[in-house]
């Protein structure tokens, strides 16, 4: 079974600031961004269990500034896009009995609030998100 995990800041996020600033600057229409670790474990562990074991782990996870999230789905979410480095993608398929699996999320949101389009995604990973010399996009 894959188990899927969001390690956000509690704290105000400068990496996603500054994100958010670039894609402005690059006309990429964005009022929102949000930062995840996003980390997918494969085992016959149950959900809850992966959760505690992350919170366990000091080098993933530190409660004064970290909140977990165990997400439904093995995939992003509406207006969201996972990056990680080729060597992390190709080495591990979702499915297989890999340890875990890194992606840096990046969630994107317009002035009204909701995840931006498809189109306004694809915009930003390809002008910022996502370096295509080493990283590959999952949206």
């Amino acid at each position: 079974m894959l188990h899927t995990v969001a390690i956000k800041l509690k704290i105000p996020d400068n990496t996603a600031f500054s994100a958010l600033t670039a894609l402005r600057r690059l006309g990429v229409e964005v009022d929102r961004v949000e930062r995840a670790d996003i980390w997918q474990f494969a085992g016959p562990a149950s959900g809850a269990d992966v959760a505690a074991s992350v919170q366990r782990n000091e080098s993933l996870f530190n409660p004064n500034k970290h909140a977990l999230e165990l997400r439904d789905s093995p995939t992003p979410q509406t207006g969201e896009a996972w990056v990680s480095t080729i060597a992390a993608t190709h080495a591990v398929a979702p499915d297989a009995s890999a340890a875990a699996v890194h992606h840096v999320g990046w969630r994107l949101f317009d002035k009204s609030g909701t995840p931006v389009r498809p189109a306004t995604l694809k915009e930003a990973v390809e002008k910022l998100l996502c370096n295509p010399a080493i990283e590959r996009a999952i949206t």
